[in-house]
């Protein structure tokens, strides 16, 4: 089967594209894949590629963002026209699969004969309800169960199929360390959240006891400065450490003992079901979609309501004080990652949808 993936932009380091990188290299086990990446910001594509996934750039550089909305939709129809073009060029038999990770880049207004079309939705029903192209496509995946009802309302042919695991690690944290971890790109919306981290972090720092304890956080981005001066002027800066995103994450997961999230909103997100595979106990905020889907609460860690700072402190302390709790809590994180997020258990899924 010939399957077209296509991404805004495969270069930049985030979690749709890491999502589509191990869908790609999954795929390309049994079947002839491309990755068309709309644009091209940066020079290299952080994540690791398999050798028979053949890659792809509409445009070479990332354009300005287009406020119009009539010129982004003209802007849609074009990049549909050349698409057709370029898969014509590539394949003279054209592709029997093409699955969209954007949210309005890529349209199929103009579809290929014999061809399927499949949205992956990488958001919650608030961000998506608006977008009226979701009918262009003959299937639509949902990675969150907690949706699919409101979904089915508007649309027909939805499933969920979360993301998965390319592969689960053998190691598993060492309990004994005094460390939290957190990971994701620091967006100048602080959509994941890392302001109100730090904000955390100081209530729990106030106590003595806590101190021995450090707060790493894995990520990049244009609101760098703000975090670094929210740190500062909580006198942080010897408790939390920031460093850039790197291909041996495996690393940093197995140096923590708790993983944090605090994003205000996710899809479902990577870095979660990552730290279950290393036994990680989690503590995130409760928001739409995304950690209910893969947080059961008390059992593999905590949810938290949302904008709760003290709760998530109080939830994060009992914790840090109890080792023992880490390792059970880390132990069902790890056997739930197994049974739900292996690559094998979510492939059958896709492989059922795309035979269908």
């Amino acid at each position: 089967m010939k399957i077209l993936l296509i991404n805004y932009d495969m270069t930049v380091y985030g979690g749709t594209e890491r999502v589509v990188a191990n869908l790609a290299n999954s795929l390309a086990k049994n079947h002839d894949v491309i990755i068309l990446s709309i644009y091209k910001k940066n020079s290299f594509v952080p994540f690791l590629l398999n050798k028979n996934v053949n890659l792809h750039f509409l445009y070479k550089n990332t354009e300005t963002p287009l406020k119009s909305k009539k010129i982004t939709a003209i802007k849609t129809i074009i990049n549909n026209i050349i698409i057709n073009k370029m898969i014509k060029k590539w394949r003279r038999g054209g592709v029997d699969v093409i699955i969209s990770n954007d949210y309005q880049t890529f349209v199929p207004i103009f579809k290929l004969k014999n061809t399927q079309y499949i949205k992956i939705i990488h958001g919650n029903f608030n961000v998506y309800k608006q977008c009226n192209n979701l009918s262009y496509f003959h299937k639509i995946i949902t990675l969150s169960s907690k949706e699919l009802e409101q979904w089915k309302k508007r649309h027909q042919n939805i499933y969920t199929i979360p993301n998965f695991l390319p592969c689960i690690p053998s190691k598993k944290t060492n309990y004994r360390q005094k460390n939290i971890l957190s990971v994701g790109r620091f967006t100048q919306d602080d959509l994941k959240g890392f302001l109100r981290l730090i904000e955390i972090w100081n209530i729990i720092q106030n106590n003595k006891k806590y101190q021995e304890w450090t707060l790493t956080i894995i990520g990049e981005g244009e609101n760098k400065e703000k975090i670094q001066t929210k740190i500062q002027d909580n006198n942080l800066e010897n408790s939390i450490k920031i460093k850039p995103f790197t291909q041996d994450i495996e690393k940093e997961y197995l140096n923590a003992s708790i993983f944090a999230m605090c994003s205000y909103y996710e899809g479902f997100p990577m870095v979660l079901i990552e730290a279950l595979s290393f036994g990680l106990p989690l503590v995130a905020f409760d928001i739409k979609t995304g950690p209910s889907d893969i947080i059961d609460d008390g059992e593999n860690g905590y949810l938290i309501p949302d904008n709760d700072l003290l709760y998530f402190a109080q939830k994060t302390k009992i914790l840090i004080e109890n080792e023992n709790l880490r390792a059970n809590m880390g132990e069902k994180a790890k056997q739930k990652a197994i049974k739900n997020f292996s690559e094998k258990t979510v492939m059958l899924k896709w492989e059922k949808i795309l035979n269908f």
